[in-house]
């Protein structure tokens, strides 16, 4: 496969994910705010199933930047590489947790204390991720940009 198909499907990939991370964050704020209890447990199931989307999105996203950064010393490859597992491990060790819990509570009625501490806390990480990704998202873009010869 070439650098630049490389390059299509890495970004496509990559906002694919954020798109996801952004339409559960929204979803649950409105929801939450705006909705009723099953309403939220609509979307608590979708969100469940809607992650083997974002795993699916991130996995292709990591595969192809490491194919494509390499060992690479760029300023912006070494800070996109070194925000992964934070993103990873924030996903796998909060978001999913959370994403499972709150969907068995909210499915069960238990629209209590725990369940909305726990959505604060996915909340929370949920953003965290949504900027880590679009701080490597910028990195990208700058990658790509041409640079200007001074005269």
């Amino acid at each position: 496969m070439n650098r630049d198909t490389l390059r299509k499907i890495h970004a496509a990939a990559g906002a694919g994910a954020c798109l996801f991370i952004a339409s559960f964050w929204i979803s649950t704020v409105l929801s939450e705010l705006f909705s009723s209890h099953e309403t939220i447990v609509v979307v608590k199931q979708t969100i469940v199933y809607a992650l083997f989307g974002l795993m699916a999105c991130m996995a292709v996203a990591g595969a192809t930047g490491m194919k494509m950064g390499g060992k690479s010393k760029h300023t912006a490859i070494a800070a996109k590489r070194r925000r992964m597992p934070f993103i990873a491990a924030n996903g796998m060790l909060i978001l999913l947790p959370c994403a499972f819990f709150l969907n068995n509570r909210a499915s069960s009625g238990q629209f209590d204390s725990v369940f909305y501490i726990v959505q604060i806390v996915e909340l929370i990480a949920g953003m965290a991720n949504l900027t880590l990704l679009g701080l490597s998202m910028k990195d990208g873009f700058s990658i790509r940009k041409p640079k200007l010869k001074s005269i």
